[in-house]
């Protein structure tokens, strides 16, 4: 903060009293721009009109679709290609910052370059770092306790699963144990052989709190420092990234080293709808399935169990649009009583809404290759070792729902 403080004086563009301006330039950049002109020529114009900072934009003779900024820094005279696209703003490369006028942009290029040459051990110490550097991080030192709950519920919340699972299989062993010994074979054997396959676990999830955070570049207004490496966030417009779901704040290079702990924020999420599982299953780490799922599910069980046509026949629109609003707008208190919804097929319907509008789908792009290929083998022994492997690579909040809902689909 204290190397931008000492930054000269803002860029003084140098302009041009007489030139012919080209309609496209003139519109661009006005009196920055001086024309035709050379680097030789651009160069001696700066050294005796600008000092540290001063500017021009230029046409080279041998330019072809653009135009050149020449800048004055440290004594020297820099030359960069210039593009503007329409909407977008100034920059120089495809992968660079977008800036409204070609004086933001040295503004922001002039912080960059005097913080290379004043603060080099800082930005060598950023590029350095490993993702070790997470545990130190300021972010950690305040919800270091909140991933340690987060993690801990999510512990407990397993456990629960796997000894409600192992009771059921003993129940199922008994049953199969009393049953008559003519009844067919069943397609998933109940006890695993040398030659089949073992059963999917019943929960791959780790016991440890993960979720990809979602950065955006973002303009910080005021002075920001990194969560990740402490430092400073220099520059005037598109300093770092923030996520958009808990707040995280960091350099562009320090997010790349930041692991998947997001902890969402209820305040930053814009609905429910259209939100992917993992923040929707880290809202409440209590249930591993999303509130809109598992409310769905438990009315449908409550009251349409024997209705004709369930998830096939539609709902009013208009009726599960209002359901929809009101489970953006209320959450697990929306009222989805009979009395509010008569017509179970709303509450079907407004199920298959949320899962068709998932930003991921409940099976993952990444994993529909493996279930696809799973189905289409006619061994079964393969199938089921294939769609073992396939489900074990869906994220463990898609795990989780997926297995929720293929349960209720077979009840």
């Amino acid at each position: 903060m204290r190397c931008q403080r000492t930054l000269p004086l803002p860029p003084t563009k140098c302009t041009a009293e007489e030139v012919e301006l080209d309609n496209q330039a003139a519109r661009l950049y006005g009196s920055e721009y001086h024309g035709l002109m050379g680097h030789l020529e651009a160069e001696h114009l700066l050294s005796l009109t600008g000092g540290e900072g001063s500017y021009l934009v230029r046409r080279s003779p041998m330019s072809d679709g653009f135009y050149t900024l020449s800048l004055r820094f440290n004594k020297r005279t820099k030359h960069y290609k210039l593009f503007h696209k329409p909407g977008v703003g100034h920059y120089l490369r495809e992968q660079d910052k977008r800036f409204d006028s070609v004086y933001d942009m040295v503004a922001d290029g002039l912080i960059n370059f005097h913080m290379q040459l004043h603060a080099s051990p800082i930005i060598q110490q950023i590029n350095q770092q490993t993702k070790n550097c997470y545990q130190q991080s300021p972010y950690m030192t305040l919800n270091g306790r909140k991933l340690r709950a987060l993690s801990n519920e999510l512990g407990k919340t397993n456990a629960a699963a796997a000894a409600a699972a192992a009771a059921a299989a003993a129940t199922g062993a008994a049953k199969d144990e009393a049953a008559p010994k003519d009844v067919d074979v069943p397609l998933t054997p109940a006890q695993p052989s040398a030659s089949q396959p073992p059963a999917v676990a019943v929960d791959p999830m780790p016991l440890i709190y993960e979720k990809l955070h979602l950065f955006k570049v973002h303009t910080f207004k005021g002075l920001n420092w990194c969560e990740f490496c402490a430092n400073f966030l220099w520059g005037f417009t598109a300093q770092g990234v923030k996520c958009e779901a808990c707040g995280f704040v960091a350099h562009t290079k320090c997010s790349e080293l930041v692991p998947p702990k997001c902890v969402p924020d209820l305040k930053r999420i814009r609905g429910v709808f259209g939100t992917d599982l993992a923040t929707m299953v880290q809202l409440d780490p209590r249930h591993q399935i999303p509130f809109v799922v598992r409310r769905c599910v438990e009315e449908v069980e409550a009251r349409g169990m024997l209705q004709e046509g369930i998830y096939r026949v539609s709902g009013f629109a208009d009726e599960i649009e209002a359901l929809k609003l009101a489970l953006d707008r209320e959450g697990e208190k929306t009222d989805m009583s009979e009395a509010a919804y008569g017509n179970v097929n709303v509450i079907a319907g407004t199920l298959k809404l949320y899962l068709r509008l998932l930003p991921v789908p409940l099976i993952t792009f990444q994993a529909y290759p493996s279930f696809m290929t799973a189905g289409r083998n006619t061994k079964q022994a393969e199938q089921l070792k294939l769609m073992s492997e396939a489900v074990r690579s869906l994220p463990p909040a898609h795990y989780s729902c997926l297995q929720y809902m293929l349960e209720h689909l077979k009840r």
